[in-house]
C-alpha cells in the first residue's frame, strides 16, 4: 500500500481569543516565558509562538487509502506530547495539539496521532493536506517564523468511483413506492441527551464537561444559527449542521477518557465527553 511521508517544516504557534478553554476557565493570555509571541497569524487567526531549532516540536505526516472510506493519518511526533487535557491553558513547553488543514482549511483538531479523514470531507481533484501542531493557548510552535508543519499530496477520486452500490444501473426498483413514515426521534434510544445552541458565535448553554459510564449511548443535540459539522474527538464521529435546524448524532461511548465536541467552521467547542 502507497504510504506518503512528509518531513516537518519549521514553524510556531499564535493565538486569538477563543472559547477553546477548560470547563469553568478563562481563556489564559499567551506567556512569554515559552518561546516569543510573533505579531505573524496563521489563516485562522491564531498568533505564531517561536522557538528556537533546536529541540523545537517537530511533525511528520503519513497517509494510507482506507480499504471502506477516505484515509488513515498516522502524525509521528518529536519533541512533542498531545496534551488534550489541558487545551485552552498556558502554552507549556513541548506540549499541545494539532490542526488537519485541506487546502489550509481547517478541517479537523487532533488530540492522537491517529486520525480518519472520510472521503465526504475532500472534494475531488488534487488538494494538499496539512499538519500543524499548536499550544495549549492555540498559538501555533514557529521555528524561524514558520510553523512546525507538515504536508503531503492528496487526490480524491470521482464521487462513486469506489462506493459499496451493488445496484444494477437502468434496473427497475423491485419495491412499489410507498408513503414514508414520519422519521423516528434519534435520540429515543439514548441514555443521555444533551441539547446545545449555537448563536452568534456563542455556546448555550456554556460548554461543560458531560460524564457518562462507558458504554451509554448519549444524543447530541444541536442548533446552530449557521451551516456548520460537528465533530467528536477521538471517536472521529461527524454531524452536518444545517443552518437554523435542530440535528442529532448519537454515540455509544465505549472507551474512557476526555473527547471534545467542537463544530469546524465556527471552531467552537460545544462540549466535553468524560467517560469513566
Amino acid at each position: 500500500m502507497l504510504l506518503l511521508l512528509a518531513a516537518a517544516g519549521a514553524a510556531g504557534c499564535g493565538g486569538r481569543a477563543t472559547t477553546h478553554h477548560k470547563p469553568g476557565t478563562t481563556h489564559q493570555q499567551a506567556s512569554g516565558s515559552v518561546g516569543t509571541l510573533l505579531d505573524a497569524r496563521d489563516e485562522a487567526g491564531h498568533r505564531l509562538r517561536q522557538v528556537p531549532a533546536k529541540g523545537a516540536p517537530e511533525v511528520k505526516l503519513a497517509l494510507r487509502p482506507d480499504s471502506e472510506d477516505g484515509w488513515n493519518l498516522q502524525l509521528e511526533v518529536g519533541n512533542f506530547r498531545f496534551t488534550p487535557d489541558s487545551v485552552g491553558g498556558a502554552a507549556l513547553a513541548g506540549g499541545g495539539h494539532a490542526h488537519l488543514l485541506l487546502d489550509g482549511r481547517k478541517v479537523a483538531r487532533l488530540y492522537g496521532p491517529w486520525f480518519h479523514l472520510s472521503a465526504t470531507q475532500v472534494p475531488q481533484g488534487a488538494h494538499t493536506l496539512t499538519a500543524r501542531l499548536y499550544a495549549d493557548d492555540h498559538t501555533a510552535w514557529a521555528v524561524d517564523g514558520k510553523p512546525v508543519e507538515a504536508a503531503v499530496p492528496l487526490t480524491a477520486p470521482a464521487p462513486g468511483a469506489a462506493g459499496h452500490d451493488h445496484a444494477t444501473p437502468g434496473a427497475p426498483s423491485t419495491s412499489p413506492p410507498s408513503a414514508q413514515a414520519p422519521s423516528p426521534d434519534p435520540a429515543a434510544t439514548a441514555d443521555r441527551t444533551v441539547t446545545l445552541t449555537v448563536h452568534d458565535g456563542k455556546v448555550t448553554p456554556a460548554p461543560g464537561r458531560t460524564e457518562l459510564k462507558r458504554g451509554e449511548r448519549v444524543a447530541l443535540r444541536v442548533t446552530s444559527d449557521r451551516a456548520d459539522t460537528l465533530h467528536v474527538h477521538g471517536y472521529d464521529k461527524e454531524l452536518t449542521l444545517p443552518a437554523g435546524q435542530e440535528a442529532t448524532l448519537v454515540l455509544t461511548v465505549d472507551r474512557p477518557g476526555l473527547f471534545e465536541v467542537e463544530t469546524h467552521e465556527s471552531d467552537l467547542v460545544l462540549t466535553q465527553l468524560l467517560v469513566r
